[in-house]
């Protein structure tokens, strides 16, 4: 199976079905129209079964006989509580059906309350990654780098990064491994992280990646996989993201460019249109890559 696979593309064999948990981080993923779908369409399924039930027990004063019309109508009014009153039970089999409408309404009204307020209560922080990691000279020495910024207005403050790099590795018994390495960043914790971050892994003899090039990094499938996390200074509630970078997304001979100049009136310019910008650059005396190493932008 090829490393660069998305945990979800990869098929789970024998593991324990979870059907209701399942399904509430679901609804915790999905986007909000879908959420608001959701809870529609359960709910008019919910008040077309009853409304069947209605039609087959008859009992309702104001409904029709066999209407499924004016059952639909009468149970959307019991579990919603509205009781407009020109249609009412009036048979023991049909007060029973609303007794247990409103038990099933009551527990519903509940569920969804909680999916609205769980979702509400999320923390707001947007967290984007640059399309593309680079590595270029930087002081002399082979340098990957990538930018993490915060798409919010907020600020997120105190945040960590992790970098870890995994690729494919043969075992002395020839068994085909994948190793996870931890890459020591230049920097790895921010006070205070708003539009830009650039994160920076020296490539030095301690470096995982010493003496790599886009060939051998190919050959080996090497994936690179950056979590961060922190707090967000308005709701005060943690913020997490994630990222990977695959051995297409590297580029050799390249530098992210520059977001921040200062004007001729002196202050400083933060250009987030550069965001996912890359700047060639040269071979050095301690980097001397040829132009064939680079891969395509």
């Amino acid at each position: 199976m090829a490393r660069n696979q998305e945990p979800s593309d990869i098929m789970l064999v024998g593991a324990r079905a979870h059907p209701l948990r399942d399904a509430y981080h679901l609804l915790l993923r999905m986007r909000w129209p879908g959420v608001l779908g959701f809870i529609a369409a359960l709910f008019l399924s919910l008040n077309l079964i009853f409304a069947c039930v209605y039609a087959v027990t008859g009992g309702i004063v104001g409904a029709r006989p066999g209407s499924l019309r004016d059952a639909f109508f009468f149970s959307v009014q019991t579990m919603g509580t509205i009781g407009y009153g020109a249609m009412y039970p009036s048979s023991t089999a049909a007060q029973t059906v609303v007794v247990a409408e409103s038990v099933v309404g009551l527990i519903m009204t509940a569920l969804a309350t909680g999916i609205v307020f769980a979702r509400f209560s999320q923390s707001t922080g947007q967290l984007v990654f640059s399309e593309k990691a680079s590595i270029s000279p930087m002081n002399g020495v082979p340098t990957l780098a990538f930018r993490i910024g915060n798409d919010r207005s907020s600020t997120v403050f105190e945040a960590h990064v992790r970098v870890s790099l995994i690729r494919t590795e043969k075992t002395a018994e020839g068994v085909t491994f994948y190793r996870l390495y931890d890459l020591e960043l230049s920097r790895e914790r921010s006070p205070a992280l708003a539009r830009s971050w650039t994160v920076m892994h020296p490539i030095t003899e301690k470096s995982p990646m010493f003496g790599a090039s886009p060939d051998s990094c190919k050959a080996d499938e090497l994936e690179l996989a950056v979590t961060v996390v922190g707090t967000d200074d308005i709701s005060l509630q943690p913020v997490h993201g994630r990222h990977r970078y695959t051995t297409s997304d590297i580029v050799w001979g390249a530098r992210l460019a520059d977001v921040l100049s200062e004007l001729p009136d002196g202050r400083m310019q933060l250009d987030i249109r550069k965001f996912h910008e890359l700047v060639p650059t040269e071979p050095t005396a301690t980097f001397p890559y040829p132009k064939r190493m680079r891969t395509e932008q």
